[in-house]
């Protein structure tokens, strides 16, 4: 007898089978949801966090959402954010350039009027508790198949040892011998010529022209307006013996590609008037400068490209905030764009060779001790991948008195695909001191974000593998680096990619901001351009997801360098540490400010004294956060104090 399933096994049957194909059109999807639903439910777990951290985006209307490229922690507590045009040539064309101010008690915004295109400038804290802002963005780069105008470096020449002669915007430059005419696009000072002498006799020999550098473009478009080789210039508008004196010099003036072109413009940010305010402009424009504090409160600008897109030639500068004046130093040193250059504790600088741009590959590449006083250069041996520096961090390991310096991550010159995944250390108290590879991060990682805590350890997060994410190639990982044991431990991982344009700010409660991100591509394919990251993140360590943490109730508002200081505590587990940790000014991963120094600790009947160092270069005058860490290593918020 044939077998024949019951009514009932039919209907069973044909709902297991409607159940395995409704499962198997959905099973990735509901694979994905249990997935996802299971993670945030394990990131959320206490235990997790007390382990590893925890990340968060921070709640920013849209009115002050922004491509945040620089940052720094003012002694306000509050977070200043800057834009300029946001790598937006949109923005720029149109004059929009943005600052907002975040408050991270209140969690209150305020949007900052901005005077010129701060895109890719410098910035240092001063010691008045001001931010120092210079550079910027005079014109964006223009791709060799987008330029349509030849365009050109001319240098002006002025043979009168009388008088300079200044140039308007607009003014005309005729070849003699190819008869093409350029046009200035800025107005330029030409020095007058200086009188050479015989210092034997004394005898007049010849003058030697001043100059003036200066880009001009054809008046009309197209190859046959283009040049192939040096000639000598006439210039319009001229009268008298100027006709004979003043004249201009230019090699090829092509339709090559046009890169950025930089501002003299300089600013300082008063957090208390919350606005920017006008200073002397630099000697040179520059573009992807670096800033940095010099042991007397002066401070260096160096590198950078000028008004015509080239890398200033070594003409470095100080910058005096008394008398808000610049001055060229007298030296020549060339470095590539946002060189990782750090005040020393015998007031020398340190180079690590971290930088992040522009610049010839084998120019001013190699790390070393630079004594500005004498500029002589002591190169530091034994980088590893020392050819994959570009867009790589460094960092000054706590405490700052042991002078011990890591560089992490970066990769090949320009746009090259290549990246390390190496941390090289180096001792600059060693006699003779040589680099050597630390522990290593998972893989290569161009762009790490990088920020002291103040437990001394070190969050290094983000970052991408391929020239500004490529691929898809960010590196969604965050870990937390211990200076004690040279080891890498991961935590808890981002949400959001961060590759060019990011940063990382440790901000006064003991978490982390990070910000930013200009991915070339927005796919893996690189089919469809980026688009800015403008969400904000949030890292908490683990130490603040214990039970509780030490509390300064008072104590005095500024410490003396060699002095000491009386604070009161709450009371709770015993402090055995004490720092100043200097706030951040971040931008192209390149932070010189960032330091954390160790005080002296005496504890006393319902509180701590503390004493500074008394060494200028090792603590330079300004604001610090002043943090105590218990014998867990769980720190306290950090305290506004003022070295004068």
């Amino acid at each position: 007898m044939k077998f024949r399933p019951s009514l009932r096994t039919r209907r069973m049957a044909i709902g297991t089978t409607v159940v395995l194909a409704l499962s198997g059109a959905n099973g990735p999807w509901l694979y994905r949801e249990s997935t996802e639903r299971y993670h945030d439910y394990t990131i959320n777990k206490p235990g997790y966090k007390a382990a590893n951290g925890h990340w968060d985006f921070l709640d920013v209307p849209a009115g002050y959402r922004i491509n945040t490229i620089h940052a720094a922690l003012l002694h306000t507590g509050k977070v200043l954010l800057v834009a300029g045009s946001g790598n937006n040539r949109k923005n720029f064309d149109a004059k929009s350039f943005r600052s907002v101010l975040w408050d991270p008690r209140t969690g209150a915004f305020k949007n900052i009027p901005t005077p010129d295109d701060m895109f890719c400038s410098g910035h240092t804290q001063l010691s008045d508790g001001k931010l120092l802002i210079a550079g910027g963005t005079r014109r964006y780069e223009k791709l060799k198949g987008d330029v349509t105008k030849a365009g050109g470096l001319m240098i002006v020449h002025n043979e009168n040892p009388d008088r300079p002669v200044t140039l308007p915007a607009g003014t005309r430059f005729t070849g003699r011998a190819n008869g093409r005419t350029f046009v200035s696009k800025d107005p330029v000072l030409v020095e007058k010529a200086t009188k050479v002498f015989d210092r034997r006799t004394g005898r007049f020999l010849h003058n030697d022209a001043g100059l003036g550098r200066i880009y001009v473009e054809a008046e009309k478009s197209g190859a046959r307006y283009a040049t192939g080789a040096e000639d000598n210039y006439r210039i319009a508008g001229l009268t008298g013996s100027d006709t004979r004196d003043v004249y201009g010099i230019a090699q090829k003036i092509a339709l090559d590609k046009k890169d950025f072109q930089g501002i003299r413009e300089a600013f300082e940010f008063d957090p208390v008037a919350e606005k920017y305010i006008s200073v002397d402009p630099m000697n040179e424009a520059r573009w992807y400068p670096t800033l940095t504090t010099l042991k007397d409160g002066r401070v260096l600008a160096l590198s950078g490209l000028d008004e015509i897109g080239q890398i200033v030639p070594g003409k470095d500068e100080i910058y005096d905030p008394r008398t808000k004046k610049w001055r060229y130093t007298g030296i020549v040193r060339r470095f590539p764009t946002y060189p990782a250059v750090f005040l020393l504790g015998d007031g020398k600088l340190f180079y690590s060779g971290s930088n992040a741009g522009y610049g010839p590959a084998d120019v001013g590449r190699d790390p070393g001790v630079w004594d500005l006083a004498t500029n002589s250069f002591r190169k530091i041996p034994g980088l590893g991948d020392a050819d994959e520096t570009e867009t790589s961090a460094t960092v000054r390991l706590p405490p700052a008195q042991d002078e011990r310096f890591m560089v992490i991550g970066g990769g090949g010159v320009g746009e090259s695909d290549r990246s390390s995944a190496k941390s090289r250390l180096v001792d600059l108290k060693d006699p003779a001191p040589r680099f050597r590879d630390g522990a290593a991060l998972a893989e290569g990682t161009r762009y790490p974000g990088v920020s002291l805590l103040p437990d001394d350890s070190v969050l290094v997060t983000g970052g991408s593998s391929d020239y500004r994410g490529r691929g898809g190639s960010n590196v969604l990982q965050a870990r937390l680096y211990d200076p004690g044991t040279d080891r890498y431990r991961r935590v808890a991982d981002p949400a959001v990619g961060r590759n060019y344009h990011s940063g990382s700010v440790l901000l006064p409660d003991g978490r982390v901001m990070i910000f930013g991100s200009d991915s070339l591509y927005a796919d893996r394919a690189n089919t469809r351009p980026g688009v800015f990251e403008q969400r904000i993140e949030i890292y908490t360590p683990p130490y603040l997801y214990r039970s509780s943490r030490p509390v300064l109730t008072g104590g005095p508002r500024s410490l003396r360098r060699g002095g000491t200081g009386g604070f009161t505590t709450a009371p709770g587990r015993a402090i055995t540490s004490a720092k100043l940790i200097r706030p951040s000014a971040v931008t192209h991963v390149t932070d010189t400010d960032q330091r954390s120094v160790a005080l002296g600790l005496r504890r006393t009947p319902g509180g701590i004294t503390v004493t500074v160092p008394g060494n200028r270069a090792l603590v330079p005058s300004g604001w610090y956060m002043l943090f105590v860490t218990d014998d867990r290593g769980t720190p306290s918020e950090g305290r506004w104090v003022e070295v004068p």
